[in-house]
C-alpha cells in the first residue's frame, strides 16, 4: 500500500485498498480504521508513513489515515477535533499538554493494556512516569531528547569564529554572536537567534538559577525579577548585534522550516536534539549540536532528558485496542525502529536502542552522542507542566515579541509575563 502525505493530509490509498474493494462492501465494513494526528516536518511524515505502511502489511484489514501540521497549527486543530468529538484515534502529545488533555477526559488510560497489548518492560521508569497523570498512563514516550543549540559550523568557519563548548557562558556566546554578525560573511546573517520567546531556553536558564517554570503543585515557579532579567539579557543581545532583530525573529513560527538557522538568518538557533536529523536534511551547510549556554562557568546547567513526545490514544476512539497495538508496534518493532531512526528522539526501549545504534548514520549519531554526553549539564526531569502550560508558552513568546519590537520594556514585560501566567494557571 502507498500512503501519500502532505502537510494537511495523509491519504491512505493504493493496491491494498483496491484489493479490499474487489472483495465487496462486506470486507470494507469489517475493516478497522485508524486516524493519526501529529506535528512535525516532511521527513517525520515520511518516516511515519513508512511505519504505517509496514503495520498495514502485517495487519491486513487495517487502514490508517491521518494528517500532520506545523506546531503552531497543530494544537488549535487538535482542540477543535476533541471538542467536536472527532478526535483521531492516535494523538501525538507533548509533555506540556498531557496533563490538560488527560484531566479533561480526552485521553484513554493505557495501564490496563500492559503488558499484554502494550509492553514497556524495558523503558526507563522515569520516562513511563513522564507520560502518567494522576496515577494513570496516558502517553507512551516516542523517544528521549534534550534541548539543544543548533550550530551552522560552515558559517562559523567562514566567519573565523570558534564554536562554543560545553563551558561557554551566555556572556561569551553573545560576544561570539556579535563577532559573526560583524564579520558579515553572509548577507543578512546574524550570530544567533533571539531565544527570548523560547520556553525550553527560558526554563533552562531558570533551572540554572535554582528556579523552575512551575512548582510541583502547578504554580508559577519564578518571579518578576527573573522574567525581567531574562528579557533584559536578550534586549542587550539585540542592541549588541549578537542576535537577530525582532522583525527577523518574527519569521520563526516555532518549526524547523522557519527557524532562523534554516532561513539562513542566524548561525546558531535553539531546538531539540531529536530535530537534528530534520534540520540537517533541510540545510546544505554542516550543522552540529551543543548545549544551552551556562549562566556562569561553574553553573551545572539546566538540561534534562525528557520524552520528546508521546503517542496517546483518544478516549473517543472506537478502536482503542487496535490503536494501542499500533502504538506498541511503533515503539517495540525492530523494523519500525529502523525506519524511525532517532528523528523523534533516542528510542526509550533498550532493545530498540540497540537495534538503531548499529544502523545510525552520521546525523543520527550526532543526536545520540549529544544526549548521552550532557554530563553535569543534565538534571532531574521536572513534573509534567500543569493545565494551561500551553497557553503560558504562547504568552512568553508574545510578550518576548513585544519587548523585541520596543512595545514593552524588559521590566514591564517581566511584570506582564508573571501576571498573565499566574492568571492562566489560576483558571486551571
Amino acid at each position: 500500500m502507498t500512503l501519500r502525505v502532505s502537510r494537511r493530509n495523509f491519504v491512505a490509498g493504493g493496491a491494498a485498498l483496491l484489493s479490499l474493494s474487489a472483495l465487496g462492501t462486506s470486507a470494507l465494513a469489517q475493516e478497522t480504521r485508524l486516524r493519526l494526528l501529529w506535528w512535525g516536518s516532511q521527513p517525520r511524515a515520511d518516516r511515519t508513513n513508512k511505519v504505517s505502511q509496514l503495520y498495514q502489511t502485517k495487519n491486513p484489514g487495517t487502514s490508517i489515515t491521518g494528517e500532520f501540521l506545523g506546531w503552531g497549527d497543530y494544537w488549535p486543530r487538535l482542540a477543535t477535533q476533541v471538542a467536536g468529538r472527532n478526535a483521531p484515534d492516535v494523538i501525538q502529545m507533548d509533555y506540556r499538554y498531557i496533563v490538560q488533555y488527560a484531566r479533561r477526559g480526552a485521553l484513554a488510560p493505557l495501564e490496563s493494556y500492559m503488558p499484554a497489548k502494550l509492553n514497556l518492560d524495558d523503558f526507563d521508569k522515569a520516562q513511563i512516569e513522564g507520560g502518567s497523570v494522576d496515577g494513570h498512563l496516558y502517553g507512551v514516550s516516542l523517544g528521549a531528547n534534550s534541548a539543544a543549540t543548533v550550530l551552522n559550523t560552515t558559517a562559523f568557519k567562514e566567519a573565523g569564529v570558534d564554536l562554543p563548548t560545553q563551558a561557554t557562558t551566555w556572556e561569551e556566546f553573545a560576544r561570539i554572536g556579535a563577532e559573526i554578525t560583524k564579520a558579515g560573511k553572509r548577507k543578512g546573517m546574524f550570530g544567533i537567534a533571539d531565544g527570548s520567546g523560547s520556553e525550553p531556553l527560558f526554563e533552562n536558564w531558570l533551572r540554572q538559577r535554582g528556579k523552575a517554570l512551575y512548582t510541583a503543585d502547578g504554580k508559577i515557579g519564578f518571579g518578576v525579577e527573573d522574567a525581567s532579567e531574562w528579557y533584559d539579557m536578550w534586549a542587550k543581545f539585540r542592541e549588541a548585534g549578537a542576535c537577530v532583530p525582532a522583525d527577523i525573529q518574527a519569521l520563526d513560527k516555532n518549526d524547523i522550516e522557519t527557524n532562523t538557522v534554516s532561513l539562513g538568518k542566524s548561525a546558531a538557533g535553539f531546538a531539540h536534539s531529536n530535530q537534528f536529523v530534520a534540520y540537517q536534511a533541510m540545510n546544505k551547510d554542516k550543522l552540529a549540536l551543543t548545549n544551552y549556554m551556562r549562566i556562569k562557568p561553574d553553573s551545572k546547567g539546566g538540561h534534562y532528558r525528557k520524552p520528546s513526545m508521546f503517542f496517546s490514544v483518544s478516549a473517543q476512539s472506537k478502536a482503542v485496542e487496535k490503536a494501542v497495538d499500533y502504538v506498541n508496534f511503533f515503539v517495540k518493532n525492530p523494523e519500525a525502529a529502523l525506519l524511525l531512526d532517532v528523528e523523534r528522539g533516542i528510542p526509550e526501549s533498550a532493545a530498540m536502542r540497540e537495534v538503531v545504534a548499529t544502523k545510525l548514520d552520521e546525523n543520527g549519531k550526532v543526536a545520540l552522542a549529544y544526549v548521552s554526553g550532557l554530563g553535569d549539564l543534565a538534571g532531574k526531569l521536572p513534573p509534567p507542566p500543569p493545565a494551561g502550560a500551553g497557553e503560558a508558552d504562547l504568552t512568553l513568546r508574545n510578550i518576548a515579541e513585544q519587548v523585541g519590537f520596543g512595545q514593552l520594556s524588559p521590566s514591564d514585560g517581566g511584570k506582564q509575563l508573571v501576571t498573565e501566567i499566574t492568571q492562566i494557571l489560576a483558571r486551571g
